[in-house]
């Protein structure tokens, strides 16, 4: 291990900020786990045919996603000096999907040459200080609720990867929009899986051991590894058939049994046409997709950031995070990187809470985990070895971590609390960090005007939440157009 005052301790500040190089390494290789089902998840979304026919590929996307994702979060660790890893933004590359599939003359170069576009503005508003004056604007006690509601947002992630909650169908007579397990029951050996890994992990933490959330992780993975050799239990969801609901919920723990090791195919990058759209869709639709696409990358990245830096304890007395510049720039270019390797925008991931809660405090635990993203360029079919049902505890017990600075909120002044409130209640309810905080900032300068505490309020804060409004109204809007 790094010896304290080594070149490399004194450059990613390792001693400084708490930490040691095994929880750095620990810490990277938790996130990878963590994140790695982006690598097979990304491909599933991103499946479906454009207008001309054409289709990305499920192996070039599984491949420059794991890419794109090695390098920015090298890039993050190394310049940055932050443990914030980076992959293709769920959300975003959703949106994409759905983009191409309702608009016949869109292609996928197009498309991503759209988030390009929403790349460079944002790298744009970095570089003039824009993105960092907003950030510095907004109220300690709304930063605070975005660390919990981050928390609140990546524990439900855990339980509905899980199947430990689940969606209920739009049945007449439905009253509720998620229940526990299937039909109120929990079955299923994933399941089982899930709840020894969550007894595991919570008994490992609190019993403060080294590695707790590694070690469960990987042995909730064992155990589903060995589940599915005796069971043959099988996936949730197969095309064409009816759901299992005893199925693992993606990733199917089981050794690959074709070639471990393969050469990938890169040939998806540059394969983007900057302003195609505009020429298909016209100047004021194409404008809008990119406001919404940059509306969302600026504000779930902003909203993580915080989140993990405040859990990492890596923020100043003022809640601000030094350097903070760099990590904004290399979230722009995750967008820009994104779009030119047609895997859709990559944006810091909530999961790396899961290194964060291992210990891991500086850029090294990125660099671990940016070198396993590379790797999982040759390795793919290892990645579908641990199961969602494996990490998903990781991500329960790191929520409780996050949530538990909520005693920080002012809840004295309604015209804090209220806005705080919103922020992390509607970020789970949503499933979107950005919804949360665009309600949060809309309903905080309209209480501030309310209580005729306009002036408080910071000028920029007035105008992000003008912005969001237009983002909340972007369905409207596009029928007054006539788009």
């Amino acid at each position: 291990m790094l010896k304290q005052g080594s070149v490399l301790d004194r450059y990613f500040e390792i001693t400084e900020r708490g930490s040691t190089s095994s929880r750095e390494i620990r810490g990277g290789v938790a996130t990878f786990f963590a994140m790695s089902y982006i690598v097979v998840l990304n491909p599933l979304i991103l499946a479906g045919a454009d207008s001309s026919g054409a289709e990305l590929g499920f192996e070039r996307v599984a491949a420059v996603t794991a890419l794109v994702a090695g390098i920015l979060t090298i890039v993050m660790g190394a310049w940055a000096k932050y443990p914030f890893a980076l992959a293709t933004g769920l959300g975003v590359n959703a949106f994409v999907a759905i983009t191409v599939a309702t608009n016949p003359g869109l292609t996928w170069p197009d498309i991503m040459g759209l988030v390009m576009l929403a790349g460079l503005t944002m790298l744009v508003l970095v570089l003039t200080g824009f993105r960092t004056a907003v950030f510095n604007a907004v109220p300690e006690s709304l930063k605070t609720a975005i660390v919990v509601g981050i928390g609140l947002f990546i524990a439900l992630i855990g339980l509905v990867n899980a199947g430990f909650v689940r969606r209920i169908p739009d049945v007449a007579g439905t009253t509720v929009p998620v229940g526990l397990g299937f039909e109120g029951v929990l079955i299923g050996w994933p399941t089982l899986v899930f709840v020894v890994g969550l007894i595991l992990t919570i008994a490992l933490v609190v019993r403060r051991v080294r590695g707790a959330i590694l070690i469960g992780v990987l042995a909730a993975t064992i155990l589903a590894v060995v589940i599915e050799a005796v069971a043959n239990v099988g996936p949730s969801f197969i095309p064409g058939e009816d759901p299992n609901p005893q199925g693992w919920s993606l990733v199917v723990p089981e050794l690959p049994t074709g070639a471990w090791v393969s050469l990938p195919d890169l040939s998806l990058i540059g394969n983007v046409s900057l302003f195609g759209a505009f020429g298909r869709l016209g100047a004021t639709a194409a404008i809008l997709l990119t406001f919404t696409i940059l509306l969302s990358i600026f504000f779930d990245a902003m909203g993580t950031m915080v989140g993990l830096a405040n859990e990492a304890k890596l923020v100043d007395k003022k809640g601000n995070i030094p350097g903070v510049d760099r990590v904004l720039i290399v979230d722009a270019l995750g967008a820009v990187a994104g779009g030119a390797g047609s895997v859709s925008s990559n944006q810091i991931y909530v999961e790396s809470g899961a290194g964060i809660g291992e210990g891991a405090r500086t850029g090294l635990a990125n660099v671990v985990t940016g070198v396993l993203f590379l790797l999982a360029m040759f390795i793919t079919p290892l990645i579908s070895l641990v199961p969602f049902e494996a990490v998903a505890p990781a991500l329960v017990v790191v929520g409780f971590m996050m949530v538990a600075q909520v005693g920080r909120i002012n809840f004295d002044d309604w015209g804090i609390a209220i806005p705080a409130f919103l922020t992390f209640t509607l970020m789970p309810f949503t499933y979107s960090i950005a919804n949360g905080l665009g309600a949060g900032f809309i309903a905080f300068v309209l209480i501030r005007a309310i209580q005729g505490r306009g002036r408080e309020v910071h000028p920029l804060m007035w105008v992000v939440a003008g912005a969001f409004v237009v983002f909340f109204g972007i369905g409207p809007i596009e029928q007054i157009l006539g788009i």
